[in-house]
């Protein structure tokens, strides 16, 4: 869990609305000690006009413990929000306040979240069926080279569209990971086998180092292996033909295994290092822009870690550790 989950502040003012208490983080949440914030106006600790002060005061004396949302800049940019629930505490105005932006780090937004699992079935079930239909097609001994092409190309699509379906279901998923103990080799075999095609057709190989002894990890590979299975084609699609994807599973702190994955034509970006995991937040994360956010979803769910190193220059390391 991230522990920004916990992180919360309470403010308390007169009625000239100068802040009289000031407790919890407000350090995360306001950017300021709370030692700092006694005795400055509202407007001022929280970033807004003093319009709005006056509003949320207005709403905090009818004691109905109405909730507000705040777009707030109390530091400079960049501007967070916040959600405010805001009561009578005895004789003072007050309000309890957490930064959404810390609550919904890593969270996938609540349309995608209640969406993708229905949007994801009735994609499915046409598209199983131009697949079979495909394939019987493909069937046909009597068909020319051209038709031939034309329906590879049309198998190739309709097996992206499948992984853009996974990407979708799993960013949105809420459920618990099903784990269990796995050697990681075999997890990174599973989910090259799932690509094998893509792969075969610019003839591009997986090779896999494993360090000596390794323990076996902790991990659901149900739902690992399609996303990881992603990342690896996106990573095959910046090689040349012929070329190879170089994993390397080692031991890292007590505990622990990671496995690197080496990206020599990915760059990132200065402006992209803050959204590289986010959904659709960078150009890395082909395959509905879901793929980084998705496996970042899926490390998370398995008490793991995902993490990036690169720079504007070609060449780029991810590194997933998990629990053994």
């Amino acid at each position: 869990m991230n522990a920004q989950l916990l992180q919360a502040a309470q403010l308390a003012w007169s009625p000239n609305l100068r802040v009289t208490r000031a407790e919890g983080d407000c350090a995360t949440v306001l950017r300021r000690p709370a030692s700092t914030l006694v005795g400055s106006s509202l407007h001022s600790v929280l970033g807004i006009t003093q319009e709005r002060a006056r509003e949320l005061d207005a709403r905090a004396r009818e004691d109905r413990r109405a909730v507000e949302f705040v777009s707030t800049s109390p530091g400079g940019p960049p501007a967070t929000y916040l959600r405010l629930v805001l009561g009578m505490d005895g004789e003072e105005a007050s309000c309890g306040l957490l930064d959404l932006g810390a609550v919904l780090e890593g969270a996938p937004p609540v349309q995608i979240s209640r969406l993708s699992s229905s949007l994801s079935h009735e994609i499915r079930n046409p598209l199983s069926s131009v697949k079979m239909a495909v394939q019987t097609l493909a069937r046909n001994t009597g068909l020319s080279d051209r038709d031939k092409r034309r329906l590879t190309i049309a198998n190739r699509e309709i097996r992206t569209m499948e992984r853009m379906l996974w990407l979708l279901s799993e960013y949105g998923r809420e459920g618990a990971a099903n784990l269990d103990s796995h050697p990681l080799r075999s997890v990174v075999q599973e989910a090259t086998a799932m690509v094998a095609p893509e792969l075969a057709e610019r003839r591009i190989e997986v090779d896999v180092k494993e360090e000596a002894d390794l323990p076996r990890v902790r991990v659901d590979p149900n739902r690992l292996r399609p996303v990881l299975a992603q990342v690896l084609l996106n990573v095959a699609m910046g090689l040349p033909e012929e070329g190879r994807v170089q994993v390397t599973l080692r031991q890292a702190a007590p505990g622990q295994v990671s496995l690197i994955l080496d990206d020599p034509a990915a760059a990132l970006p200065p402006e992209e290092k803050g959204t590289l995991f986010d959904p659709f937040g960078s150009r890395l994360a082909r395959g509905a822009g879901l793929s980084l956010a998705a496996l970042r979803r899926v490390m998370t769910g398995v008490g793991g870690e995902v993490a990036a190193e690169g720079s504007a220059e070609p060449g780029m390391v991810f590194t997933l550790t998990f629990a053994a």
